[in-house]
């Protein structure tokens, strides 16, 4: 993503926590390119140029709550990086979320108080 590049949010507008950040983005005067994930999700080249922006591992990203994390046996430290990649690309639902971009950076807004590190 250039530096120069238009906020990104990857939501889920069923998620109370997405839609107060996507709403403190607003109010801080921009308007995110808004990707609902589960209906386009990232490819892998997209989601590894994620990861690497948000400088965090694909187990760092995973949602367990409300997924089939349990069932695909995920918690499994032997697990390796691209077989946690090839579940999130399965099963988009896995990926946390809200994860925002922006010139400034890229984060993992959980807390939603944690988009003021990118805004404020």
């Amino acid at each position: 993503m250039p530096a120069a590049a238009a906020t990104v949010i990857y939501h889920n507008p069923a998620c109370g926590t997405s839609r107060k950040v996507l709403g403190l983005l607003r109010e801080a005067g921009l308007q995110p390119n808004v990707i609902e994930y589960l209906k386009t999700p990232p490819t892998r080249q997209e989601l590894l140029a994620l990861l690497a922006r948000l400088g965090m591992t694909p187990r760092q990203i995973l949602r367990r709550r409300g997924t089939p994390f349990d069932e695909l046996g995920l918690g499994d430290a032997a697990k390796s990086d691209d077989s946690l990649i090839d579940a999130i690309l399965a099963h988009p639902i896995l990926l946390e979320r809200p994860i925002v971009v922006t010139a400034r950076g890229a984060r993992l807004c959980r807390p939603a108080e944690t988009v003021q590190e990118l805004i404020g």
